[in-house]
């Protein structure tokens, strides 16, 4: 490889690639920045224009002013080993293997995405990050949530969706990043592609831990390792709050061995019997399922280890009182609609099958509930799913994965998410629960979780 390019110091004038528009608003977000700054930036893109058109008019200025020149429908090696820089969507899947991404190393030039630029322009001591396989999300925003009171402000970003790097910022604020596998890799090991140091926040959090992703890290060891950025990256006092050991000890124990670590074990949380006290004491009106009350003591354990950075004492009933405002999050456990007694809810963003096991726990009476589930095809096991269809009201799957989840009755395999509707609605009982669960990723159905979450609500309505 040749002596890599330094990264740009000033972005004016300097040639940027930005590998994957995408429908997230990541690319929007970054490639809006880089015009800002001066940059001559040129977008790539696998899908071709009309797959893009709503991020491509909110650039249609940059486009015609040619600050925004397109590549659509493929990439061209060229534009990696001419660039000054090249921004990589995290979604591409081992980006060790791209072939453009390597071609790029191999010319020198740097390479990183949009979240290791994001989290250069925000405070480090008042970051806080939070990661996991499941309720990374509901944790997160229960954290910025908390955090966002008494005189304090705080913003959530990250995994969520847009971009922060043009977000306006209150003097003092915290901010909480949810953090994906792929982004702690790009923070860490990563971080080297651009000839720039692994970060890592002044308090990091960790809900759990179990097989997902294999099919962008190509293993699940690779997928903890990347995992283990959002601790090991940090530095002497920083803070590590985490209670998947305490929680979940068969799991983690299960994820040690087959991994070879225990990276998340001695985290800075209280005894036993006073994260008890503490659990009893949280109380989510708006939110069903104990999994939930667990992701919120996390938040509230991290929120005091962040105000605790700051130099000040956490007002643990405060903080208790706080979280009990919160309400779910779109596509996490969302009340969507009923139809014929029958309540409907949408848990689009259960992309795992330990999220969609959690799911399943948070309602009282598994014989209750109609589970639609299936989708794209992550390399995971989903066997937990399959065994649950003799326990339930009923099972139905959809995707690329429906086969694997009812090779036999009593599931079914209704290929499509309207197929599945219908059917458990023709079966439901007043009293019972439909819920999308999928345990699997949305393409190829759909562009994204939201989008298949908003299909399902739109289908309850039509019922």
């Amino acid at each position: 490889m040749q002596t890599m390019k330094p990264f740009p110091k000033s972005l004016s004038g300097s040639r940027v690639t930005v590998m994957g528009l995408g429908q997230f608003g990541g690319g929007l977000g970054v490639t809006r920045w880089l015009v800002e700054r001066g940059a001559r930036v040129l977008l790539t893109d696998r899908d071709p224009a009309e797959k893009l058109a709503r991020p491509l008019a909110e650039l249609a200025g940059a486009i015609a002013n040619g600050s925004v020149t397109l590549r659509l429908g493929g990439h061209d090696e060229a534009d990696f080993v001419n660039a000054d820089l090249v921004i990589a969507n995290p979604a591409v899947p081992t980006p060790w293997t791209n072939m453009y991404l390597s071609a790029a190393r191999a010319a020198g030039t740097p390479v990183t995405t949009e979240i290791r630029l994001a989290v250069d322009t925000l405070h480090r001591d008042r970051t806080v990050a939070v990661t996991g396989s499941a309720g990374k999300s509901s944790t997160a925003s229960m954290l910025a949530l908390i955090l966002n009171d008494d005189g304090r402000a705080a913003q959530l970003a990250g995994n969520i969706g847009g971009s922060i790097l043009s977000s306006p910022r209150l003097p003092g604020e915290w901010t909480v990043l949810e953090l994906s596998s792929a982004m702690l890799w790009w923070l860490t090991d990563g971080a080297a592609w651009a000839g720039l140091e692994p970060w890592a926040a002044r308090v990091a959090a960790l809900t759990n831990l179990a097989p997902n992703h294999v099919d962008w890290h190509g293993s699940f060891e690779h997928y903890v390792m990347s995992k283990s950025g959002i601790r090991r990256g940090q530095r002497a006092g920083d803070a590590f709050v985490s209670l998947f050991t305490e929680e979940q000890p068969a799991a983690a124990a299960d994820v040690a061995r087959a991994t070879g670590g225990t990276w998340w074990e001695g985290a800075a949380v209280p005894t036993a019997a006073e994260c008890a006290a503490l659990l009893t004491s949280i109380d989510l009106p708006y939110v069903p399922g104990e999994h939930q009350r667990r992701n919120a003591r996390l938040a509230v354990l991290a929120a005091e280890a962040a105000i605790r950075s700051g130099g000040q004492t956490p007002d643990r009933a405060r903080l208790v009182a706080k979280v009990a405002e919160f309400r779910p999050l779109p596509h996490r456990l969302e009340l969507v609609g009923t139809h014929g007694g029958m309540r409907c809810f949408n848990d689009s963003k259960s992309t795992t099958p330990d999220a969609t096991l959690l799911a399943v726990t948070s309602f009282p009476d598994p014989r209750r509930i109609h589970l639609i589930a299936g989708g794209y095809d992550k390399k995971v096991d989903l066997s937990a799913i399959r065994d649950l269809a003799p326990q339930l009201a009923g099972l139905y799957a959809i995707g690329a994965t429906a086969p694997q989840l009812a090779p036999a009755p009593p599931a079914v395999d209704c290929g499509t998410l309207e197929q599945a509707v219908r059917a458990a609605a023709a079966r439901a009982q007043p009293g019972d629960v439909l819920l999308l669960s999928p345990a699997c990723a949305s393409w190829g159905q759909f562009t994204n979780y939201e989008h298949r979450g908003d299909s399902f609500a739109a289908l309850v309505k039509s019922l």
